[in-house]
Order: C-alpha cells, then structure tokens, then sequence
C-alpha cells in the first residue's frame, strides 16, 4: 500500500488522547471487593474530555472531590448515531484501600468447582452470613493509596474489577480459586494494567513491582506479570520501546501467517516479540486487508488519504488501535454529531419529520425485539427484515411518499452496520454482540489508517503477491501451499475472511470439522461498497461530517445514502459515498463513470439550489469489495439460522493445535470490526504459544469442546427454558415421566440477576445502592451475563428443597450443610449429566434447542438497533420524547406479559415453512382494545 509521506498535520492541536484496551469477560460476580468503591455522587460533573480517561494517578491528584466519569453510549457502530447516551460516575476514594479482612468470598463463573459458602453472598445479605474466623497469616495488601482508579481502569481493560476471567481461571493463575490470595492477585493485576496506562509507550518490567509488592506475593506477582504479557493485555503495539524486544534471532518453532490484514499483523508481532520465526504470505501486493489508505492526488498539489475499507475507530475507549495510534503520536478527530439528510429532490428534510419517523422505525425495531421473545426457537429462523415488512404493513397504512422514504433510509443505515440485507439477517440474534459495544465517541485517524497498518507491517516477513489454495494441517505440523511453493511449518495461523472460507477456494487436508463447516455457511457476509471523490475544494463545508441522502427507490434506497466528509482529516478535499444493501451488489457490475455521474446528480440537486457550485472531482475510486478475490465481501453478520455460537466455532483451532484461525469473523464481542480482528490476532499469538509450550514440555492441551459437549449445553439451556420447578434462583429438571424419588435431576442456581422489589429472606443493605450502581457500570461491558452453577440431586432433594423457608440463602445453607452438595460450573457436571440431559429431552420431545448464549440476548438487543437505526451522532439529550402525530407506531407499548398463539405451521414446499403466529392487544403490539392481527412469516427449514 502506499499511504500518504508527507502530509501536513494539521492536527496538532488535538491533544493525545488516553486510551484503554477494553475486551470485556463474563463477570460472574459484580459485587465489588469491600472497599474497592467508594460512595457514588448521583449528581457528578461530567468530564470535559468524553475521549479520555483518567490515570490512576491522574484520579488520585484530584482530591476526594473529583469525579471520575465516563460515558456509555448507546451503539454507534456506524452511519448516524444517536442521540442519547449513558454516564456512569464514580467518585475517587482518597484514604486508599479499606478492605474488608473478612471479604474473601469471591467467586468464578468458569471454575469447575464452586463451594456453597463462596457465592452464598451473591444470593442473600451477605452482612448476616456466618463466616469463618480469619487466618492471620493471611492479609489483603495495600500497594497504594488508588485502588478505586486502579480497580475502573482494569475494567476498561476487560477485567472485572473484583474477580477472574474465564481465561485467567484456564490460563491457571492461581492454584485454588478464592480467598484472599485472590484478593491479591486482582490487586496486583489491577495495578500492573494501570501503571501500563499511564505511558503505553513504555515496556512495563516486573522489577517495577518488587519493591512496592510484598515478598509473600511475588508469586502472585510473577503469575499476574505473566499472564498480561503474554495474553498482549499490556506492552503490546508499536513503540521504540515494545518493538527492541523482538529478538534478533527466533528460539521456537516456526509458524505461518496466512493473511497481512490486522488480525495476521497483531498475531505476527506478538509471536515474533515471544521468539518465533514468522512467515506472513499475502495475496495482495499491500498489507492492511480490508482496512486499505489510498493515496489520492490532483493538480495544483492537492492530494487525501482515502480510507477505502474501514475507516472509523468505532468507540475510542478502549480501542486497542487507539493505543496503537497514541504510540504513534497520531491525534484523533471525533466525528461530530451533525447529520443532515436531503430528499430525493434535494431538499433538507423537515426536523419535525425525521424525528418523528425515527422514533416509529426505533419502535418497530424494540417490537420485533419484543416478537423474538415470544416467538421462542422459531425466531432463529425468521429474518429480521421480514417482522419489520410486517410491522410496517400493519402500522403504516396512513404514512405518505416522503416518510416512507424517510423510513426506507433508516432500513438501508441498518443495512450498512451488517452489512447485509435486512432480510437475510437473524431476528434472533443479529444484534447478539450488542453487549461489548465499546464506549467513547466514532474517531477518523488524520491520514488515514494505513499509518496503524504501516507501522504494525513495519520489520514483519511478509512474502506478497503469495496465493494460499491448499492448506495441510496434522500432527507434526503444517504445510501450506501457495502456487507451486509449500512453506512447512510448525504451526499456522489463518486469518482470511469469510468470504473467502465460504468460496472454498482454500483446501483444507484434511476437510475441517464438519461443526466448523457449519459455522461458516451460517454466518453471513454482507457487503459495503464506496466512491471516495477528490475534489478542488470542500464546495460542501467542513461543519460536519455526514450527511445523508434518500431515494425514491426502495431497491436503491441504500444507493449513496450516506456520504462521510473526510476534508478535515484526509489532507484534501475529499467526500466519500457510501452503497450499502442490495445497491451494493448492484453497484459491482456499474461503470465506475455511471456510477460517480449519479454521485454527482445527488451533490449538484443538493447544493446547487443553495447557490453552491459543484465543481468535477479531480479523481475518483470506486471499490468492489466483492469482486475482490481475497475478501469477497466486506464484514461479517449474524444471518438466518446463525447465533453468536458460530463466531466461536469458527475461533476453534484444528489438527490438535496445529492450525489457528483468527479475524473479524471469529469473534462473538466484535465481529465486523478493525478493533476486533486485531483482538483476535493477540488473542491466538497467546494460544498458539500456549500449545508450542506444551508440546516442548510433551504436555497434552485440552481439546476443543466436542460436537456432543456443545449440543449438551445447548439442550441445557433450552431446557431450563421451561424447568420443572423454579422457586428464588433456583431452577430444576428432570424426566417428567419417571416419577422415582431417586430418579436424577439437575439443579440449577443464577446469579447476577436484577433483584425484585421484594426478594425474598433479603433485607436491607446499607451499601446496596453503591454496588447495585457499579453492577450496573460492569453490566455494560457485560450485559445480560448471568452466572449459573449446576450440582446433580434426586427428585426427591428438589422437592424437600423446596419447601425450605427463609429463601436463597438458607436453600444454599440446606444444599450445604444437610445435603452436602458441591455446585460447579457446566463443565463440572460430566458425562453423566451429559445422559441425564438427553434423557430429559428424549422425554419432552424434539424441540429444537437453541444457542446457550441467544437465549439471553434474545431478551436484550436495545444496543445495535439504536445506533444502526440512527446515523447521526450522538446528541446530549438523554432521551427522545414522542413525537406527535406518529403514524407507523400508535400503540403504547405495555409492559405487561406478552401472549403469542401459535396457529398454525404449514409446509411450503421444500426448505420453506410457514409459521402464523396471532398477536393479541395483551402483546403490546397495538393500541385498539380487543385488536389482534395475524403475523406470517417464511422460515427456512433446518
């Protein structure tokens, strides 16, 4: 590639902003550790920074007084955000860390064994529960008096600020899980992220931390140092100080990149810094992928950066390419909130008007939210696209022409964040990975982000113009085929998009596993195509950012409907066009010079009539994304029949942790991302030296989970859809046919749900607004993440437990001390559950089971929908009132329990069914008493 030498910066007065790495975990318990938070000031000063996030040591100068803030946005992915957001504030805690001796309970949602007594505080008043006299050998460490700023920033960073990942609990760094070495540990950790924080321009040694830990932690020290480093949580990127570590000369095994995009990139600077020797091959004559910086130039020395792939660092706090471009010394510029939208003739659409069908298409989209709940399983297989049509049918018999291309505008906004055509993304879960939405504004990087691209390239073996078609993977090794060259190595990384995965045009020996086959014809890959036009002079202002367009076509609506001004970024005066939808394929076969006249058409119609003059662009680039042989596609989504279950199959490494996959497409929190893909590079550098690891010490790795583990667990969540019994936080199965009092049965306790007004056997706690507050800060990085353990009791257990009064803790006080059972994770629970489950299921019949993790977003997805709908940015208004006189929704949505009547399910023909479901009044779905109306929908039939 070759991105613009020798641009002027004129952004120098954009100050550097800190970021922070945010990969969020399940956080199993969010009670925070006693004396971890503080008070929490409900009426805080915001920050005037909404970029930026203060240092530990920034928080600590402050004083008391200061407020640490932040805000959570809703989903901004792309397009025209919206205009509301959420702050959460937490205010400094100056007298240090108070912790409480005796707070040792903490718990884990993947640990395979967890003890009654360590999550009973999860569950009751934890104020009341007996505990164990304190071993005074044992003592919580003070590193420092800024454990509060410490504990926010590692939760910026993906760490609960009171507990383990599931991957440190896999990763092994703590021999017993709990107690206060635990405690400690999380210390420790949360103050190595921090002080990497403070200047990720430096390498972070241990030896920093000697004197300021105690000697009866180094321990914990080296396992936390350890672990940070080698899972690329800190001293990861580009700077001087990161890029000497790479030694001059590999000690371990050699491994072959297959893909120069950031995934294969992160991956390859990371195993290389660890001591690797790297191959990078490259289809294309360029690194970078699908993020592509174009050097455009004209006469008169005007030239731009064109970003013709990904273009927006989408959330800034935590982005890890934030980090990368603070290294580089690179500003950021935030793209701002104003989005005006032009009809079709030209003319600025009323305000009144855009709010108002906004505010009907943002209810449509929260009613099929409501629809997917009610439909159950069937909702996998139905598009999103096709309860929309059918919503919109049934609401907007009284809309006219221009709402209607209004509300066709905000259909092709929702094209373009997924990439994909609304009727063929999932109703269930096109907008499962709405959770680990990363917060902060939508940034363009000045120049470009070929400069991230160039500087991770930089020293990287990267062999061009290399074409992988065969790719031999076994137990000693790999070969991989490029033309009539085979490069043999120990290990490979395939990092290619899934475009290219679905063609076949890379043969796998042997053919992968059929699950992982399956996983990659679900997933959708959509398409988003751009004309980036350079021209004399920015004729269209440079007070904005975007601007959209509407068309009179539905076919066509997502026909240059949005258009990106990168004139304050780019170096010149350059406007970028965005095709989305099913324009977008459409647009692959157009004439580029048919294509930039029509671009043209809609500039001139716009600003013509303002008295502006549109002068002829001085070049123009307009891209195919899915002509392109080494992408054929743009980003990945959720299609019918998919889950957020697929993006993890197709993570899984093959051939016995030989060959690894990494990139956008294999990962469930930020698939379709440039943010993502380099996660996942970091991600399998660690896996991949994990398994080298082990086999030099001829250590067998755990396996993958095996087809019959996965489809377990699935019928286990499907099951306990509908459990026999449910009383407090516990939930029950067992064989319905088999009225045996020693039959088996499974339990299951959750925990992390929002508490009922009246919870029984709770009583007040005097800080439960201060932990329900930070529970709901973490809930953002992990919304809807509850953490369930299971244990195997008799039927006749469950019914004595039961009857037990005082509720949740004393059930647990029961299972603990007269049953003496042990809950454990789902992994816990064996093959012999594993029959009791299937045992169960025979009994209820062959409903389909659906994905252990939809079943929880089918009850959230507020994130993505919101911001997809909207492309503009977001305002500083924390809500939108109804507008008047709405016409696609008139109904007040009810907030009590929803009915839904199967009526009927007919065969199509094959591979087509039809499923009508009767929607009643009691739905919320209509306003008229005693309304009802039919909803048909065409599923696929798996």
């Amino acid at each position: 590639m070759d991105p613009p030498d020798d641009i002027a910066d004129q952004f120098s007065l954009f100050p550097p902003i800190p970021f922070t790495l945010y990969d969020p975990h399940e956080i199993p318990n969010p009670e925070p550790i006693p004396g971890f938070l503080p008070n929490f000031n409900p009426n805080p000063n915001q920050n005037s920074d909404p970029t930026s996030f203060p240092s530990s040591s920034q928080v600590s100068e402050t004083g008391s007084s200061h407020i640490l803030s932040f805000s959570i946005p809703k989903k901004r992915r792309r397009g025209r955000p919206q205009r509301s957001s959420t702050s959460f504030n937490i205010a400094h805690f100056p007298n240090g860390t108070d912790l409480n001796p005796n707070g040792n309970d903490f718990t884990s949602a993947s640990s395979n064994s967890i003890s009654v007594n360590s999550i009973r505080n999860n569950v009751g008043n934890a104020n009341s529960l007996p505990r164990a006299a304190p071993d005074t050998s044992d003592e919580i460490i003070v590193i420092n008096r800024e454990s509060t700023a410490e504990a926010v920033v590692a939760l910026t960073a993906g760490f609960p600020a009171d507990s383990l990942t599931d991957e440190e609990i896999d990763a092994g760094v703590l021999p017993v899980i709990g107690g206060i070495e635990q405690v400690n540990y999380i210390l420790i950790r949360n103050h190595i992220i921090a002080k990497w924080r403070e200047n990720v321009s430096n390498w972070v040694t241990k030896e920093m931390f000697v004197d300021t830990i105690p000697k009866h932690c180094h321990t914990l020290l080296d396992s936390a140092y350890n672990y940070l480093v080698s899972h690329g949580y800190i001293n990861f990127g580009v700077a001087p100080a990161i890029k000497e570590k790479i030694p001059s000369e590999p000690s371990k095994p050699n491994v072959v990149v297959i893909g120069a995009g950031l995934a294969g990139l992160a991956a390859a600077r990371q195993m290389m810094r660890v001591g690797f020797k790297v191959t990078v091959l490259e289809g294309r004559k360029r690194a970078g992928g699908r993020v592509y910086t174009k050097k455009m130039e004209g006469g008169n020395r005007v030239f731009a950066a064109a970003d013709l792939g990904g273009s927006v660092l989408t959330g800034t706090l935590g982005n890890p390419l934030g980090i990368v471009a603070r290294q580089l010394g690179s500003t950021f510029h935030k793209v701002r909130d104003k989005c005006p939208l032009y009809s079709s003739e030209g003319k600025p659409v009323d305000h009144d008007m855009d709010m108002k069908v906004e505010y009907d298409f943002n209810h449509l989209l929260d009613k099929a939210s409501r629809l997917r709940q009610l439909m159950g399983d069937v909702s996998v297989d139905v598009s999103l696209g096709a309860a929309l049509e059918t919503f919109r049918q049934v609401y907007g018999d009284d809309v006219d022409a221009e709402e209607m291309k209004l509300f066709n505008w905000h259909l092709a906004n929702l094209e373009y964040a997924n990439a994909g055509l609304i009727s063929k993304l999932s109703l269930a879960f096109w907008d499962q990975d709405d959770p680990y939405d990363m917060g902060g504004d939508h940034c363009f990087l000045p120049g470009g982000n070929g400069r991230l691209v160039q500087a991770l390239a930089e020293n990287v073996p990267i062999l061009y113009e290399k074409t992988v078609n065969t790719i031999r993977y076994g137990n000693h090794g790999v070969q991989v085929v490029a033309g009539n060259q085979v490069f043999e190595c120990d290990m490979a990384l395939c990092t290619v998009p899934l475009g290219v995965l679905k063609s076949g045009s890379i043969k796998f020996i042997p053919e992968l596993p059929q699950r992982k086959l399956d996983g990659i014809k679900r997933l959708g890959f959509g398409l988003l195509n751009k004309v980036a036009m350079l021209f004399p002079h920015a004729f269209w202002g440079t007070d904005l950012d975007t601007f959209g367009h509407l068309s009179d076509d539905p076919s066509r609506r997502g026909e240059f409907f949005l258009f990106y001004s990168y004139a304050t970024v780019a170096g010149g005066p350059l406007l970028i066009a965005l095709v989305a939808g099913e324009a977008a394929h459409k647009f692959e076969c157009m004439p580029p010079t048919d294509a930039v006249t029509l671009v043209l058409q809609i500039l001139k119609g716009i600003y013509e009539p303002q008295g502006i003059n549109v002068p002829e662009p001085i070049q123009t680039v307009c891209t195919r994304w899915g002509s392109d042989p080494f992408s054929l596609g743009s980003y990945s989504n959720v299609a019918v029949g998919a889950s957020g279950d697929d993006y993890d199959i197709l993570a899984e490494s093959v051939g016995d942790g030989r060959l690894f996959f990494a990139g956008e497409a294999t990962t469930r929190r930020y698939p379709a991302t440039m943010h993502g893909a380099f996660l996942t590079g970091l991600r399998e550098a660690a896996n991949m030296a994990h398994h080298a690891n082990a086999r030099s010490l001829k250590i067998k790795v755990g396996r993958n989970p095996s087809k019959n583990a996965h489809s377990c667990a699935s019928l286990l969540a499907d099951l306990f859809r509908e459990p026999d019994l449910e009383f407090g936080s516990f939930s029950i199965i067992f064989g319905r046919k088999n009225a045996d009092p020693k039959s088996p049965a499974i339990l299951r306790v959750t925990f992390n749900e929002p508490r009922k007004k009246s919870h029984e056997g709770s009583k007040p706690d005097q800080q439960h607004s201060n932990k329900l507050l930070f529970q709901q800060l973490q809930s953002h990085f992990n919304q809807q993440q509850q953490l369930h353990v299971y244990t195997l009791l008799s039927r006749q257990q469950a019914l004595e437990l039961r009857e037990v009064r005082g509720g949740d803790e004393m059930r647990l006080n029961y299972l603990c001390e007269k049953l003496g059972v042990k809950l454990v994770g789902r992994k816990g629970l064996g093959s012999t559950a594993d029959s009791v489950i299937a045992a169960i299921k025979a009994q209820r019949g062959n409903r389909k089971p659906t994905s252990t993790s939809g079943t929880s977003k089918l009850k959230t997805g507020t994130l993505k929908r919101k911001l997809v709908r909207r492309a503009k940015v977001v305002g500083k208004r924390n809500g939108l009132a109804t507008p008047p006189n709405s016409n696609f929704v008139n109904g007040k949505v009810s907030e009590e329990t929803r009915t839904v009547h199967q009526a009927s399910s007919t065969t199509l023909g094959p591979g087509k069914q039809l499923t009508t479901f009767l929607l009643t009044s009691d739905c919320g779905l209509s306003s008229g008493t005693g309304f009802c109306f039919i909803l048909t929908l065409s599923a696929k039939a798996h």
